[in-house]
């Protein structure tokens, strides 16, 4: 199933249709044989509850994460390690209180995250590692009885400083019962000997980790007692079935945060549309292919528009004379593009995470906007800009004095594949936008 992620959930503001969805696509793992996931982002109370019930009701055990939270934090953990100066009533109030709702709602599992919290512990532990976070606020503080499993211990914020395996031993003494490591052999095997080892030196207790056994066993217990063979025919209905509830979803996700002046919806009718969407960029390892799959050995893109932007050309395309044009940092506007520009009656500019790792597609929009305006009116041509991820590429964006003041602006919550096709349905009136983004954009 195509399912809308956290983002675009929220900006339905449904937590009846983030339960709905959550439960289908819990339905098609179970089918698959998943009975665990490391899902779901504890950062907004409203939402965790209706993540956590459907993934529960449709036999998946949840995992609420980052323990203690990772919403503060503007350091990537992948990459380093985050420090939060927060007190402890400082995150009371804000932090931990989805993740005390989810514990009074009987969660079963929560992840540790690495960062750390100096003004609560004293030093500079990763919380994953920390016997303060993991088992006196976690377990003792907040009554959690459930499993306690790490994020992944190959990241740099443990590993740079400890060692996955130094860190599995921590953990485990911190109070974790599970150790993640996802990716390299090795450190699985030198995990689980250094552990060995730990106990026979009397640093990890025989007793503790019977314990953490006897949680694992409960939750294997519950969601993990039977195990029933592939049934075909149940599996492609339940997809069929999915897929109509994700087209509705995702129709209900699709925001358009600005209009001053009504220019949307565009119409065939208006003349040809000109289409923009910047080359692929290897900005999320989750999502995108690395950087060495993107390019060849001189360098050369192999796939400047890749799949999600190539969906998005062909539901214009299939709507409207349009013409695709992928921009990049390297390349200013060239002669045929201000051709089309000057013989488009619409323009759809999307960006993909513009005010960050893509600023640089900002910088494109400024000559685009700067050219429109030596040559021809802004105003005489429809401008749809369009964030086709996290919707705050508007931000440092004063579009009235950029040349621009009638543009509308669109958001879709997410690069996906049918996230972008209902945001074509948006801009030729065929769907409402009535996603609204969870978060603040000023």
């Amino acid at each position: 199933m195509d399912s809308p992620g956290a983002m675009a959930l929220a900006a339905t503001g449904s937590t009846e249709l983030t339960e709905e969805v959550t439960a289908a696509s819990a339905t098609e793992m179970k089918i698959a044989g998943i009975n665990w996931v490391y899902e779901l982002f504890s950062d907004v109370s409203r939402f965790v509850n209706a993540v956590s019930q459907g993934l529960t009701n449709a036999g998946i055990a949840p995992s609420a994460k980052h323990f203690p939270g990772h919403g503060n934090t503007h350091v990537d953990s992948h990459l380093n390690l985050p420090v939060i100066m927060r007190n402890k009533e400082e995150l009371e109030a804000t932090e931990l209180l989805p993740f005390k709702s989810l514990i009074d709602n009987q969660i079963s599992t929560i992840m540790t995250g690495h960062m750390a919290l100096p003004l609560i512990t004293g030093d500079d532990t990763p919380c994953s590692l920390s016997h303060k976070i993991t088992t006196q606020l976690l377990r003792e503080e907040m009554k959690f009885g459930g499993v306690i499993v790490t994020d992944c211990l190959e990241m740099e914020a443990v590993a740079k400083k400890y060692g996955s395996e130094g860190g599995a031993v921590m953990s485990l003494e911190a109070g974790a019962d599970v150790v993640m490591i996802c990716h390299r052999m090795d450190r699985q095997r030198g995990a689980v000997e250094a552990t060995y080892a730990a106990v026979q030196e009397g640093r990890l207790s025989v007793e503790g980790l019977r314990t953490s056994g006897e949680r694992i066993t409960a939750l294997k217990d519950k969601f993990a007692r039977t195990s029933e063979p592939l049934d075909i025919s149940k599996w492609e209905a339940v997809k069929e079935k999915n897929a109509a509830l994700s087209k509705r979803v995702y129709a209900a996700v699709m925001s358009v945060i600005s209009d001053p002046c009504g220019i949307l919806p565009i119409r065939r009718e208006d003349g040809p549309v000109l289409m923009f969407t910047p080359q692929m960029q290897s900005i999320n390892p989750a999502v995108d292919d690395p950087e060495s799959n993107l390019r060849d050995q001189e360098g050369r893109l192999r796939n400047t528009a890749g799949p999600s932007y190539y969906a998005f050309g062909a539901a214009i395309a299939q709507r409207a004379a349009a013409h695709h044009i992928v921009y990049t940092p390297e390349v200013d506007l060239q002669q045929s593009t201000v051709e089309y520009l000057q013989s488009a009656s619409a323009i759809i500019f999307a960006t993909r995470n513009g005010f960050d790792q893509g600023a640089w597609q900002m910088g494109y929009l400024r000559k685009l906007l700067a050219n429109l305006c030596a040559n021809s009116s802004p105003s005489q041509k429809k401008l749809v800009l369009v964030s086709t991820c996290a919707p705050y590429d508007v931000l440092g964006l004063n579009l009235e004095k950029e040349g621009a003041p009638t543009a509308a602006v669109c958001a879709t919550m997410e690069f996906t594949v049918p996230a972008l096709e209902a945001m074509a349905g948006v801009i030729f009136g065929e769907v409402e936008a009535k996603g609204v983004p969870p978060v603040r954009i000023t």
